[in-house]
This record gives structure tokens, sequence and C-alpha cells, in this order.
């Protein structure tokens, strides 16, 4: 649709610019929130900041290892150029389920160095998930990555970075993500506001965006990313993410009755 733009003969991504808006929304928006629980936004900045290693770090990884059967190159280089070719080949793009879950195990550990309330942090965060993930999907739209599946309803890309993508008619399965972050970011805020599922809300967000995330899979065309059984690496994770965290909701609740 629209990737990008020059500006005083400097290049900016689309996409880029939709990050830093959900960077600069979602923070302030959890920073906010957790003043309003605790009259304290700092640590909530110093969680946030520290998750940001864990988004990067985590995302890279994740792509790397959707990439898995180009690894033999970087032992095929032939000097530090190519090297380096390589490694920015196969670790130089971002899926969103290893940002997520690197940001998790981030945040965790500094909420337990800070000795902060587990459950403070995560429900002040839960909605802020959501709302910066919605401005990402807006940007792969505008992007033209993670585009859809041949369709008579949709868009046709003429610069997307995809080759494979462009000329085509496809469904706008980005926007269809976004509009279902913006509802269950709307519904958590709800709960947040009126203290509903306190020391809960984060488990709501993965119970909600993991099933949403596995039907819209459907819906997309990219299969570079890796299947298994049939199933995207995205579609594994999310099912995964379902098991793992209803059983923790089990679990607790069944630690509290006894």
């Amino acid at each position: 649709m629209f990737p990008g733009f020059e500006l005083f003969g400097k290049y900016i991504s689309t996409y880029t610019i939709m990050a830093l808006a959900g960077i600069f929304t979602a923070g302030p928006f959890a920073m906010s929130q957790y003043r309003k629980r605790t009259g304290d936004s700092y640590n909530m900045l110093i969680v946030l900041l520290f998750s940001c290693i864990g988004v990067a770090v985590g995302g890279c990884l994740l792509y790397g290892i959707t990439n898995v059967q180009y690894w033999y190159l970087i032992f095929e280089a032939e000097n530090l150029e190519q090297l380096a070719k390589y490694i920015y080949m196969i670790f130089g793009g971002s899926v969103f389920y290893g940002g997520l879950l690197g940001a998790m195990g981030v945040a965790a550990i500094v909420i337990k160095c800070r000795k902060l309330s587990f459950a403070d942090v995560t429900d002040c965060a839960a909605p802020a998930a959501p709302l910066f993930h919605c401005f990402g999907r807006v940007g792969c739209f505008f992007g033209g990555c993670c585009y859809g599946i041949e369709s008579d309803f949709g868009f046709v890309y003429e610069h997307s970075p995809v080759e494979q993508a462009n000329g085509v008619r496809r469904f706008p399965v980005q926007l269809a993500e976004a509009a279902c972050l913006l509802i269950i970011f709307i519904i958590l805020w709800r709960l947040l506001k009126r203290n509903k599922l306190n020391g809960k809300l984060f488990a709501a967000y993965l119970l909600m965006y993991a099933p949403t995330r596995f039907v819209l899979e459907f819906f997309r065309g990219d299969e570079y990313r890796g299947f298994l059984f049939g199933l995207s690496t995205s579609q594994l994770i999310s099912a995964a993410i379902i098991i793992c965290t209803a059983a923790y909701l089990l679990l607790k609740r069944l630690k509290q009755k006894n």
C-alpha cells in the first residue's frame, strides 16, 4: 500500500512510524494505569524499557528459528562480510510471538528483582499489549508484509517488499487482526477500570489473542514463515499458549481453594 517515503534524503518506513506510534501510545497508557493503581509510574517505565530488550531479542530469535533451513549458510561463509550478510538474512526480521515471549520473560525478571506486585504490573500491561500490537498490524498493512490470501475482497499490493504479494487482490488480514486487537484492548481496559479479574488480566489477554491469531493464520498467504503438521509456527505457539495459560489458571484456582 504505502511502505514508506523519502524525507530529507532518508527513507522512512511506514511500519516504523506505526510501531513508534504504538510504543508512545501503549507505554504511557500502561504507566498511567499503573499510577492510578499504585501511585507510581516509574517502576512500570523500568519494566517497559527492559521489556523492549526482550521484544527485540525474542522477535529476532524466533524469526531465526523459522529460517532454520538456512543456518548452514553461516558455516559456509567465506569472510566476515558474507557471514554478517547471512546472519542478517536469517535473524534480521522479527516475529511477534518471539517478541511477546521475550518481553514476558524479561518483565518477570525485572518484577522479581525490584520486588514489585506481579498482579499490578501485568494487569496494567495487559490492555497495553494489544493496543501496541494494533498499531503494528496497521503498519504491516501499509508496509505490505504479513499479507493475506488471494481474495475477491481486499487490496492489491504494488510495492510490497515480498515480491509474491504484489499484483494480486488479497484479503486484508492485517486490518482484521488490528480490529480484533482493538476489541481486546477495549475489553481489557473496561475490566481493569472495574477491578475485575485482578491478577489475571494478562492471562485473559493471552486467552483472547491466541485463538484469534490461530484462526486468522488461515487467512494469511506467507507460507515462508514455516509450517508443521499443516499449521504455521504462530498457530503452534497459539495452541501452546492456550494450553499453558489455561493450565496456569486451573492450578492457581486449585491452589487458592486448598
